[in-house]
């Protein structure tokens, strides 16, 4: 009787056990296509996700190509702006100082017109600027640009449409030695200005400012050409 009970509970104990391995091989089972199913999920992610890596990375070099040409672009303006004289600029050059000759009695002179500064006086004195390659060059603080205009209107001289008076100061960006041999050197018109009486004084400078042109660039003939 002893070895017939224990043989059932023997029996009994390994239906539970195998009930219980079953259950538990079923329960792994469901884990398991769940587990496949995870990771198919998650390698399709992972796919996804290498590809919109790339395409950002496409679009990240695409805007930064972008970045570069916009910056050159706009180095390219700016540095257009600055020869067309819209922006202020600084730098080394020269400061020229005119003024007229007041203690001279004019009932002394032959002519007292060569004891004024005139407009082609001016217009001189730039030209040889720009020739010995100055950047930038104002008379009293008004920007010398391609379409100014210097105007001699009685005793007053107009530039950019705006009255200047004497002394007048002409600042010029360049090269100093250059710019000062052309207009200092033996001979050269600010030698004959002071000869007549004018006062003439050049100094070089490491730290000119030049303003801005404040007025509007107008062509009225001109059309685009052909590219």
């Amino acid at each position: 009787m002893v070895l017939t009970i224990a043989i059932c509970v023997q029996i009994n104990t390994i239906k539970a056990s195998t009930e219980n391995v079953g259950t538990n091989l079923r329960d792994n089972s469901g884990l398991r296509d769940e587990l496949l199913n995870i990771q198919g999920k998650y390698k399709s992610l992972q796919n996804e996700l290498e590809t919109k890596t790339k395409k950002l990375e496409q679009t990240r070099q695409t805007a930064a190509n972008k970045s570069d040409g916009d910056s050159k672009n706009e180095e390219e303006i700016k540095n257009n702006q600055k020869l067309l004289g819209l922006t202020d600029v600084s730098g080394q050059g020269i400061i020229i100082n005119l003024d007229e000759n007041r203690e001279i009695n004019s009932n002394e002179v032959v002519n007292i017109s060569s004891y004024l500064i005139h407009e082609e006086d001016l217009l001189y004195i730039v030209n040889e600027l720009f020739n010995a390659g100055a950047d930038a060059v104002s008379i009293n603080d008004q920007r010398i640009v391609a379409t100014t205009p210097i105007l001699c209107d009685g005793n007053i001289i107009r530039i950019n449409g705006q009255m200047v008076g004497v002394p007048l100061t002409i600042k010029a960006i360049g090269y100093p030695e250059r710019m000062d041999y052309a207009l200092t050197r033996p001979g050269g018109y600010l030698e004959v200005m002071a000869n007549d009486g004018i006062k003439v004084t050049v100094e070089k400078n490491e730290n000119i400012d030049i303003p801005k042109y404040d007025g509007v660039y107008s062509y009225d003939y001109l059309s685009r050409g052909d590219v």
